[in-house]
Parts: structure tokens; C-alpha cells; sequence
């Protein structure tokens, strides 16, 4: 369990708020740690992602004797140390040649992990097609109902999600839409589609599961004569296929924190966001308006506000009032006459 630290000035306390969890959180960092042991073919799948991931991406030179599945001590350490929540650990042994392990942590501490096998690598080199432009959002396509229903599956998109995505915007632009990061599914036989990411007590053999196939694509905007245009894909690679291992469910209780959400803000109740509540509606402007009901009032006794000019008509019918009744008086008659 790491230490609790306490800022000793207004710079540290700043950065230790900005590591703070986020109702908007920020890129996800990855680092890139290779083992004891990593191949040719390892380590060129290792710098490839790596270009897709930039600038968002760290990258350990030196090999580190790190068993995950054993021991996440280290990856814990490191996510605190460098501000990162995503890592990618490759590791090649007899038994598991060529593997790769994506893993994610929450509050630096390790959430869930999923071990790929890689069995077949194609490199950027080998297509002479232009690149995308690093630090560009990519697009993601899942092509296959698995990734909705069956567990293991689920668990790659969302670790796949998490890694390739980028800063959470509200709009893009059409000439930001670079490239295309494709994942399908080979062909298989009918699978147990059950639990969510969780993880399932009663689950199928590795072997039988079909292989995950990543493909990256350019693409291209040409002229339609409409105003929307018309889109080709070219090949940009890395090409990889990728055969499912071992794997690590997120802790229920860690799971439920991490999915938490924080309570609506007046701004997002004002966009009709959250549970409608009594005598409250947004209008077509996007205002708020409430209704209150109170008791049947008696206009008669309102008190009104007093106005000079009310005041003054007052006084003079004050005044001619006074006049008639003087004339009235006999006395002031039999005076005249006099």
C-alpha cells in the first residue's frame, strides 16, 4: 500500500490535486516495460503501438524482471511514480513465447489485466502508404458480436478502449479523423456468453476461443459533389494477430468505485440531465422555470406601493370637496347676501 502524502507548499499540493480522480478525466498515460526477455518480433509490436499511442506514452530502456500475475507491487509503483493508469508489459518465455500483457490501474493500484499472444506481426515498413500524424484520436471499430456478450471479450475492448483513447472532446473536425483502428474476430463456433468484465466461475477453454485480429487504416476524403465526402482506407499497418492467455478479473468492490459517477452539477439539471423533479422543466431556450402554487389572494388588501403623483391627485380632491361643502353652508349664503 503506497503512503499517504501530505503537501509541504502550494506547488506540491497543486500537483498532488492534479493526479486527483476527475469527473473528465485526462489521457490515459501507458508505459511500455519489457521483460527479461522480449524477441524481435516483440519488441517491434512494442515500438509500433508505441507510435500510436504518442505523445501519451512512456517508454522503460532498460529490461525489468516484472511477473504481473505474480506480483503488481512494481506496476503499482510505477503508476504512482509517473502519473499513469495503462501498461503494456512484454514478455517472452518457452512456455508463453511472445506475450503481451495490457494492464489498467485505478488510484494506483491494479485494476485488471489480459495477457495476448502474439501470432502474427506485419510492420509499418512493409506498407509504403503515408502515416497518420501522431497525437491524432483514432477511430475504433469493433466487428463482432462478442465483444458485447461474452466476457473475456468485453474485458479486451475496454482495455483496448482505454489504451487507444485519447483526450475526451465534444466535437472533431473531419480532417482530424485520420486513421482507423479496426478489431474483429475469426470465425468460430458458438460461445457462452454470460457475465460482464467481472469475469465468469464457469469459463471456456483458452484454445477454443477464436483470435482477435488488429488492423490500422488511413483515411482518405475525396470529393463527392455532396456535402458529405466520400471516404477510402487505405493500409497503414500494424497488422497483428492476437491470440487470448491468461487474464485477471477487476476486484467487485474496486470495479464499483471505479465506475462511480459524481452528482449532477445545476448546469447538467438545467440540460434536462438526472431525475426530473416536481414543478421543474426546461424550456426550447434551455432555461430553467419553476412552478409555485400558494393560497387565492385578496387583491383588496394588497398593499400597493405609495407614488407622489397618486398623492397629489389626492390632495386636490381633497381640497374641491372642501369647496362645495363651504357652499353649501347657509351661513356662508346669508354672509353674501349681507
Amino acid at each position: 500500500m503506497l503512503r499517504t502524502v501530505k503537501p509541504r507548499n502550494a506547488r506540491s499540493k497543486r500537483a498532488l490535486e492534479a493526479r486527483e480522480a476527475k469527473e473528465v478525466e485526462d489521457v490515459r498515460t501507458a508505459i511500455f516495460v519489457k521483460g527479461t526477455h522480449t524477441g524481435e518480433i516483440l519488441n517491434g509490436v512494442m515500438k509500433e503501438l508505441m507510435a500510436l499511442k504518442r505523445p501519451d506514452a512512456i517508454s522503460f530502456s532498460k529490461k525489468n524482471t516484472v511477473h504481473p500475475f505474480e506480483d503488481a507491487s512494481s506496476l503499482e509503483f510505477w503508476a504512482g511514480k509517473n502519473d499513469a493508469s495503462m501498461f503494456l508489459v512484454g514478455q517472452s518465455t518457452k512456455k508463453r513465447p511472445a506475450g503481451l500483457i495490457i494492464a489498467r490501474t485505478f488510484d494506483s493500484r491494479l485494476l485488471d489485466m489480459c495477457e495476448l499472444g502474439v501470432d502474427k506481426f506485419i510492420s509499418m515498413a512493409e506498407f509504403k502508404t503515408p502515416k497518420s500524424t501522431p497525437g491524432h484520436k483514432p477511430m475504433m471499430h469493433f466487428a463482432s458480436e462478442l465483444f458485447d456478450t461474452h466476457p473475456r471479450f468485453i474485458q479486451v475492448k475496454s482495455l483496448l478502449m482505454d489504451f487507444f483513447n485519447g483526450e475526451v472532446i465534444d466535437s472533431i473536425c473531419l480532417p482530424g479523423l485520420e486513421h482507423v483502428i479496426s478489431v474483429s474476430i475469426a470465425p468460430a463456433p458458438s460461445l457462452q456468453t454470460a457475465n460482464p468484465i467481472l469475469g465468469d466461475s464457469q469459463e471456456e477453454d483458452v484454445q477454443n476461443l477464436p483470435k482477435i485480429h488488429i488492423r490500422t487504416y488511413t483515411v482518405k476524403l475525396l470529393p463527392s459533389g455532396t456535402r458529405i465526402p466520400r471516404v477510402e482506407l487505405t493500409e497503414m499497418g500494424p497488422f497483428l494477430d492476437l491470440s487470448l492467455r491468461r487474464h485477471q478479473a477487476a476486484d467487485p468492490e474496486m470495479w464499483k468505485a471505479a465506475m462511480r459517477r459524481p452528482k449532477l452539477k445545476k448546469q447538467d439539471l438545467e440540460k434536462g440531465l438526472g431525475k426530473k423533479k416536481k414543478n421543474l422543466e426546461v424550456d426550447e431556450m434551455g432555461d430553467l422555470r419553476g412552478r409555485v402554487h400558494i393560497a387565492k389572494q385578496d387583491l383588496n388588501k394588497l398593499q400597493t406601493r405609495k407614488m407622489k403623483g397618486l398623492k397629489g391627485m389626492l390632495v386636490e380632491q381633497d381640497g374641491s370637496s372642501e369647496e362645495s361643502e363651504q357652499e353649501d353652508d347657509p351661513r356662508q349664503k346669508k354672509r353674501k347676501r349681507d
